[in-house]
């Protein structure tokens, strides 16, 4: 018995609990339905799902984030999480995909005013209120920038935070959307185009590579001498689409409109013989995880930090791009035809799916001011007795200070939102009028799920 345990140390099982809590979300609160035939959560689409999903993706974030930190990586601290970013963003991107969809299928005339409330309102104005927030907080901390850095910064050409990308991706698609729907009146067609356009942004993506790497001598980053004498502007996460994570997860937001489209026939079709079909749902799933896995050991976005390699290597970046597309079209679907089984809803993930995407913004200085924390070295003035320790407090304290910087960041979004934007109220739905039969109250229950769910757009926290 005590050979299990040699060589193991007490971080090891307590990082082992940490994910098992994080797991743990997933079913305090739980609707099971697996072992019950014919039986199904028909609410699986409703906008407390929905929030509470997007809740778990905002932890799952936080704590790839945090994983992400060099002083995790050398000690191996959060592993499952290191990659795993990726896929809590593509639920955000799913939810706004078929939460438009529904939105403009219930609300009369919804493409009218679409740029003004659904981007600049909901998205534009939140990024440049964090901007703001986001550069006082590093004026206050002293952070050296240069002046030109301000400049750039503040006006958006450059990212003052560097995890505010996800606002600018989600604006661009949220304008292919409207400039479709808008436009072309068949739906397939609008799709295909969104599609082009994202594969787009991705080749755009692979091409600008993570820095700039077209200035300076070839391969300038891969030596001392050229890293050293490189400019600020020449580095990683400056400029916009420096980095594959801008639009490795966009398929998912196409995935959300088609499948808001055609839930009516796919919802039906899965609940026959539930079991198996998603047994192959899973197959093709994990097929797809392969074929990216594959892709990224073989090609891989970072090729450029290859040894000898003194390109960006842009092919092997493309091809890795083109390899993960198909699993992250397929993993929301794949999701969400689970929920129809099992989902959760608990305190915990509504809170975090309330407060999503500023928590998210705000992880950043978050991280950024408690690094101090990561020093664990016994010189360190702040050495906690263990280096362990020193990672358990400093990911606790990156937690709480990311949420206590996000609720306040979205309570003054709110309050510039409404300086400038008149609220307008929101009808009052009944979902249980008198006097119905049951398949008119199943019906009324459903559109008012619907209508409930068209509300994300309206308070949408992504």
């Amino acid at each position: 018995m005590f050979g299990f345990f040699a060589g193991v140390s007490f971080w090891r099982i307590l990082d082992r609990i940490v994910c098992l809590l994080f797991a743990a979300v997933l079913v305090w609160g739980a609707k099971n339905k697996f072992g019950r035939k014919n039986e199904f959560n028909e609410d699986f689409l409703s906008y407390d799902v929905m929030k509470s999903v997007r809740g778990f993706a905002a932890m799952g974030v936080i704590l790839h984030h945090i994983s992400q930190e060099q002083a995790f990586q050398m000690s191996e601290v959060l592993t499952p999480f290191f990659n795993a970013g990726v896929y809590f963003v593509a639920v955000f991107f799913f939810c706004s995909g078929y939460g438009l969809i529904k939105s403009f299928e219930t609300k009369k005339d919804y493409l009218k005013g679409f740029i003004g409330k659904r981007v600049v309102k909901s998205i534009v104005l939140p990024f440049y209120v964090d901007v703001l927030i986001y550069g006082l907080i590093c004026f206050i901390c002293k952070w050296p920038f240069e002046k030109m850095q301000w400049v750039t910064n503040f006006t958006g050409i450059t990212m003052m935070n560097r995890y505010a990308w996800f606002p600018i991706i989600l604006a661009l698609l949220y304008i292919a959307f409207y400039l479709c729907f808008r436009f072309i009146k068949k739906r397939p067609v609008s799709f295909v185009i969104i599609f082009l356009f994202m594969a787009a942004l991705g080749i755009l993506s692979c091409f600008y590579a993570h820095r700039v790497w077209w200035v300076g001598e070839p391969g300038w980053w891969m030596t001392e001498e050229g890293w050293m004498s490189a400019k600020w502007w020449m580095f990683e996460n400056v400029f916009w689409f420096h980095g594959e994570w801008w639009v490795n997860a966009a398929p998912a937001f196409l995935t959300g409109l088609i499948f808001a489209t055609y839930e009516n026939k796919i919802v039906p079709f899965f609940k026959k013989r539930y079991a198996l079909k998603f047994f192959i749902l899973l197959l093709v799933t994990a097929g797809l995880y392969m074929l990216s896995s594959y892709g990224q050991a073989r090609f891989g976005y970072w090729s450029e930090c290859y040894e000898g390699v003194t390109g960006p290597e842009i092919g092997d970046k493309i091809v890795t791009f083109f390899m993960q597309i198909p699993l992250l079209f397929v993993f929301p679907f794949t999701l969400f035809m689970f929920l129809m089984k099992f989902y959760v809803s608990n305190p915990v993930s509504r809170f975090f799916g309330k407060y999503s995407l500023h928590t998210y913004l705000m992880n950043l200085a978050a991280i950024t001011i408690l690094r101090f924390l990561s020093y664990n070295t016994e010189e360190s003035p702040f050495y906690l007795g263990g280096e362990y320790n020193n990672l358990l407090a400093y990911a606790v304290g990156v937690i709480i200070l990311s949420v206590l910087l996000g609720v306040g960041e979205q309570k003054i979004t709110d309050a510039v939102q409404n300086l400038i934007y008149v609220r307008k109220e929101r009808p009052v739905y009944s979902t249980a009028p008198r006097f119905m039969d049951d398949e008119e109250l199943k019906k009324e229950i459903k559109e008012a799920q619907i209508k409930e769910l068209s509300a994300i757009e309206d308070n949408r926290d992504n």
